[in-house]
């Protein structure tokens, strides 16, 4: 079982991945709003079935400790209309690889943010931080030490990206998960549209049907198969591997960028991304171990 489980989570991390490759490309036909609306939109409607067909489910937790589905999700879904943002503007002024790798950096964020919550964090985590702030530094720092506007904008993302994962981590086990991340794209979806109307042009038929492929993809594609394939491969996997399998999403976008729109990392920028890679494994390591 845990084999299998390793593989679903590894098909969850490769889509994903891809996925970085995906907006990179359908930004050459729409905006980054104009995309995260369609494509949130799209992810959204690809998870109706899935509460159809687990409507009958008992409530996942008793009364007393439900959620209120709605407005948890519109907070959940700020926070990733905000994340999402970010990643999708930020996408313009760099390489797939390298918006994949600052993102995931929510891997090492995640257990250091538990210093807010008073809990000790372990040496493998300091170690792993370490590793992962000199993986940035070769990876977004210039030798005239300035990082650029799109690095700059990943890097306040992956905090966003973490303060939604802290969050769900919080309430995922009072609400039916399903509806509230139906929700929470619903509510990014809306968001990036009014955001696009207000300071995008707006795209022409011609323009989202040029862009149909990398929509599809982003929207059911990463959103609903993968998020399918996270739930079905965590009940058979602990968090922390879940974490370490889902991290390879990095090499897989870094991959994807190099092969399919010949972006091409330097000498310095391959070191930073193994360095950091490092370091996202490492943070896990003690967790790993149980």
């Amino acid at each position: 079982m845990q084999i299998r489980a390793t593989l679903i989570l590894l098909t969850a991390a490769a889509i994903w991945g891809l996925a970085f490759v995906a907006q990179r490309v359908g930004m050459d036909h729409l905006g980054p709003f104009t995309f995260n609306g369609i494509r949130f939109a799209l992810g959204g409607l690809s998870l109706l079935p899935l509460i159809w067909f687990f409507r009958r489910q008992p409530p996942v937790a008793p009364p007393a400790g439900r959620l209120p589905v709605l407005p948890t999700g519109v907070i959940a879904g700020l926070i990733l209309f905000t994340a999402a943002s970010l990643q999708q503007v930020g996408i313009l002024d760099t390489t797939a690889g390298k918006a994949a790798f600052i993102t995931c950096l929510y891997i090492v964020l995640v257990p250091l943010a538990g210093l807010l919550m008073k809990r000790r964090i372990s040496r493998s985590v300091w170690l792993g931080c370490g590793l992962s702030l000199a993986g940035l530094y070769l990876l977004c720092i210039r030798e005239d030490f300035t990082i650029g506007q799109g690095d700059l904008l990943e890097l306040i993302g992956a905090l966003f990206w973490t303060v939604h994962i802290l969050y769900i981590d919080q309430v995922s086990r009072r609400v039916d998960t399903l509806k509230l991340a139906a929700i929470q794209f619903a509510t990014c979806s809306a968001l990036s549209a009014v955001v696009a109307v207000a300071t995008e042009t707006a795209a022409s038929a011609e323009a989202v049907l040029a862009a149909a492929v990398p929509l599809l993809y982003g929207g059911f594609g990463s959103v609903g198969v993968a998020y399918t394939l996270q739930i079905i491969g965590q009940k058979n996997a602990s968090p922390a591997h879940a974490a370490l399998v889902l991290s390879l999403e990095t090499v897989f976008a870094a991959v994807g960028g190099f092969l399919i729109l010949n972006e091409i990392l330097g000498s310095r920028e391959l070191a930073g991304c193994a360095l950091m890679l490092a370091g996202m494994l490492l943070s896990q390591y003690k967790n790993l171990r149980y």
